[in-house]
């Protein structure tokens, strides 16, 4: 298996990327499309928010979580090491398809000098062998 992801990984233009643990455990949030950002949402060091047409998404730490928010809680984070040129190729791909393969679920996201995947925390030492084994690297 190793060999054909890091076939994946030449196809899509991609070096092996190394990737490091975000610390803490986080939430993915539902709030209506016309929510207000929440206070609750702004204290942490890592936030991720996106508001389209259908929702407000926001990804934080569990614990800043209030309990009536819809959410699904128990996510661990992984950075890539960036930054990284936004004309490359395939780098959520080398990533996605030997978790996918591995039957490791995902939460993407991405940023302009960089990607996180985040995965549930019960498979995140299976997730960080699967993708070694696929050629990158990780940092705790």
């Amino acid at each position: 298996m190793g060999v054909a992801w890091r076939s994946l990984i030449y196809w899509c233009s991609v070096q092996p990327l190394t990737l490091s643990v975000v610390p803490g455990v986080f939430a993915i949030c539902r709030l209506d499309a016309s929510a207000p950002i929440p206070d609750w949402a702004g204290a942490s060091s890592f936030l991720s928010i996106t508001r389209t047409r259908d929702e407000l998404s926001i990804v934080c730490p569990q614990d800043d979580v209030p309990e009536q928010v819809l959410s699904d809680k128990g996510w661990r984070c992984l950075r890539v090491e960036g930054p990284l040129d936004l004309s490359l190729i395939g780098v959520l791909a080398s990533l996605t398809a030997p978790l996918a393969q591995a039957g490791i679920g995902v939460f993407a996201i991405s940023t302009y000098d960089t990607d996180y995947v985040l995965v549930k925390a019960k498979n995140l030492e299976r997730a960080i062998l699967v993708l070694l084994e696929a050629g990158h690297q990780t940092r705790r």
